[in-house]
């Protein structure tokens, strides 16, 4: 079964290829959605696939690429999309 969630992670997060690091942790989960930087220091996106794919997407958010320091990351169920194909850095 698919489902979808919109997450937020909190810390050092930009400037540190954190975003890339989801692309590529979401690509080899199979996992689709998007991650963008936003102007309060967080990071920011929408993520589907098959619930065990998004525990360990969620996993990977919570660790970062090593120069990252992640703080918190929350998320919430959200709509799923059709039509989507890949993963995005924004």
């Amino acid at each position: 079964m698919s489902k979808r969630i919109s997450y937020t992670v909190e810390g050092d997060v930009q400037g540190v290829n954190y975003r890339s690091f989801a692309v590529d942790k979401a690509k080899s989960l199979g996992v689709t959605g998007y991650a963008q930087n936003e102007s309060n220091g967080t990071v920011k996106g929408e993520a589907q696939g098959d619930d065990s794919s998004i525990d360990k997407f969620l996993q990977h958010l919570k660790t970062g690429p090593s120069a990252a320091d992640v703080n918190k990351v929350e998320h919430k169920d959200i709509s799923t999309k059709t039509g989507e194909s890949g993963f995005d850095r924004k």
